[in-house]
């Protein structure tokens, strides 16, 4: 009689071990997948900011080279104000403004705007600040094919843009307040905006190009949460372009294969889902 008894438990206690497998494992599996997400959109995320910090050096060693270093440049003056905005660190600043001075370094950096056609019909933006306009037009020619575009002539792209300023604000704001204070700054309308998961995630106050300085400070001044960081000059789209699934994967590398070129400084795109 002790062996059916011992079998009986047996067969029980293996029961029980199959039925909680799954429930150790899925919880794992789920966090892995959502902490692989999360780990993706930071790493996008300093990757612009790198991209931003770049920026500033290049306009910091450019406004330097042609005015000096000292208070009585405004336009160094100016730059340096809205490096502090964003958070530029301080060495970048300083190391910026040494090798403008450097004697050897005799660089100049010119701004260049590249325009390209994405996979779908879609369009592209592709913008730089460029010590060697020769090598920046290879390099953003060969991330272009590569990532399977085609390269745009000056203009054929450009007029589907319009050059505009986006002030970002943080959510933890009503929306009938950051509108009244947009539009008293002089904002031209304020857009609900969403995070990476399609949630809402704040506010895009939009703006003329040439009102969007004031309306930045007039909103920080307010003592509104404003992503420094987000917000800025764009070119955005007159309407855009839906892709299926396929197409706007390839959109999506080929963005982030043109970010990924050293003299790019930003990317736009009329494709639907992709937003710089």
């Amino acid at each position: 009689m002790a062996s059916p008894i011992r079998h009986t438990s047996l067969g029980l206690n293996s029961c029980q071990s199959v039925l909680r497998r799954p429930i150790r494992t899925t919880t794992p599996i789920l966090m892995g997948r959502r902490s692989a997400k999360i780990a993706q959109r930071k790493g996008k995320s300093d990757a612009k900011k790198a991209k931003l910090y770049g920026r500033f050096g290049k306009q910091i060693q450019q406004a330097v080279r042609s005015g000096g270093a000292g208070t009585d440049n405004a336009r160094l003056q100016d730059i340096l104000r809205q490096a502090k905005l964003v958070s530029v660190p301080n060495d970048i600043i300083e190391r910026n403004i040494k090798k403008a001075n450097d004697s050897k370094s005799v660089a100049e950096f010119n701004e260049a705007i590249y325009e390209a056609y994405g996979p779908g019909g879609t369009a592209f933006v592709i913008e730089c600040l460029t010590d060697n306009p020769n090598r920046t037009s290879s390099d953003v020619k060969t991330a272009v094919t590569k990532g399977g575009g085609k390269w745009a002539d000056s203009g054929s792209v450009l007029f589907n843009f319009q050059r505009q300023g986006v002030v970002r604000v943080n959510k933890g704001i009503s929306e009938e307040k950051i509108f009244d204070l947009a539009i008293e700054a002089g904002a031209d309308d304020v857009q609900p905006a969403e995070d990476g998961d399609g949630m809402p995630d704040g506010y895009r106050v939009i703006s003329s190009l040439e009102s969007f300085g004031e309306v930045r400070a007039a909103l920080t001044d307010a003592g509104v949460d404003v992503s420094q960081e987000d917000s800025g000059l764009v070119w955005a789209p007159l309407a855009t372009v839906e892709v299926d699934d396929q197409a706007f994967q390839e959109n999506e590398a080929l963005f982030e294969r043109l970010m990924e070129v050293d003299d790019v400084d930003s990317v736009f795109s009329n494709c639907d889902g992709i937003e710089a």
